[in-house]
């Protein structure tokens, strides 16, 4: 069967933080506020399902057994826990995130088949004012945080960014981050669903009741002396070349400028995701085609081989190193 482009009916997730701007991306959204939709994704919390095509209404861990390496590539089917490598999402923040972060793989508190989160967020949107906890003030160590943590302030061992639509940022593992409201973001990370809580404003969460922090935890996974995190404002002046956004042992993400028609073409190592930040058009394979819009985001299989871009977007593009 040919291979062919895959769109997924993603995995949305109500949190206390969200709200409905994902309608924005043509998402029908259940009731409640909505952070989450996980785009592409294959983890016991939440598995996308095929919408298009010949293998409609497979999910991503069937089609990944039964494709193997040919969707893959010879590195994703080399994946340490037997799942699809990363995680895709859209994320509406329309209030503030918890102030959290996320172990190593070799964290010996991970649960069981979990794995360690590394992320990257890519701006969609972003309120005037709009903030984002980026890592420790410099010079805090675990005694002072612990400290800060036990005095109930924390906020002033922490970094506060401003951002703004195509600012990017790279959140390797043991880095302090926390969204703030106001932002719509796109988001690359390490399949897992890992998260340690250090701080939630004192509120309540969807039950009424708070939710768990883990101080211990993050305590141990802090990289007190810097993990390596960067940002960058993706300013591109040509269209049709890409700017490495993030480069880390689990993906490489990348940020094009679609004007016109665009050749490319995937390779027998890795899939490719591409994520549609802004704009439209469409994508031409082996006689077929398919409209591509704003917030969609695409699993092209390894093995797919030579497509066409057409049109007038911003897109990212994400595979494995």
């Amino acid at each position: 069967m040919q291979l062919y482009p895959l769109k997924f009916q993603p995995e949305l997730k109500e949190r206390v933080w969200g709200g409905r701007s994902l309608e924005r991306f043509g998402l029908q959204l259940p009731a409640g506020p909505i952070g989450e939709g996980w785009m592409i994704g294959d983890h016991p919390h939440g598995t996308t399902t095929v919408k298009n095509g010949a293998y409609s209404g497979l999910k991503l861990s069937e089609l990944r057994q039964k494709l193997g390496a040919a969707l893959l590539g010879d590195k994703g089917a080399a994946s340490k826990n037997g799942q699809f490598p990363l995680l895709v999402k859209l994320l509406d923040c329309e209030d503030d995130l918890s102030v959290q972060v996320h172990p190593h793989d070799d964290y010996k508190g991970l649960p069981e088949g979990e794995l360690g989160k590394t992320e990257m967020w890519y701006i969609l949107d972003a309120k005037p004012g709009a903030k984002i906890i980026y890592g420790l003030k410099p010079g805090i160590d675990r005694d002072q945080l612990k400290q800060a943590i036990n005095e109930g302030r924390i906020m002033d061992c922490l970094q506060e960014v401003p951002v703004q639509a195509g600012d990017s940022f790279y959140i390797p593992a043991g880095t302090v981050h926390a969204l703030g409201s106001g932002v719509l973001v796109a988001e690359v990370q390490q399949n897992s669903d890992t998260v340690y809580r250090l701080y939630d404003y004192n509120r309540p969460g969807l039950d009424g009741k708070p939710r768990e922090l883990h101080i211990k935890e993050s305590l141990e996974v802090i990289a007190y002396d810097g993990t390596g995190a960067t940002r960058m404002t993706t300013e591109i002046s040509k269209p049709h070349e890409w700017l490495k956004l993030a480069h880390s042992p689990y993906f490489i993400v990348e940020k094009g400028v679609l004007d016109g028609s665009w050749a490319l073409a995937t390779s027998s190592d890795s899939f490719v995701i591409l994520i549609v930040g802004e704009g439209q058009g469409s994508i031409h394979w082996g006689g077929e085609s398919l409209p591509l819009n704003a917030g969609e985001c695409l699993l092209l299989p390894a093995q797919l081989g030579a497509y066409r871009l057409e049109g007038k977007a911003t897109l990212l593009r994400s595979y494995l190193p």
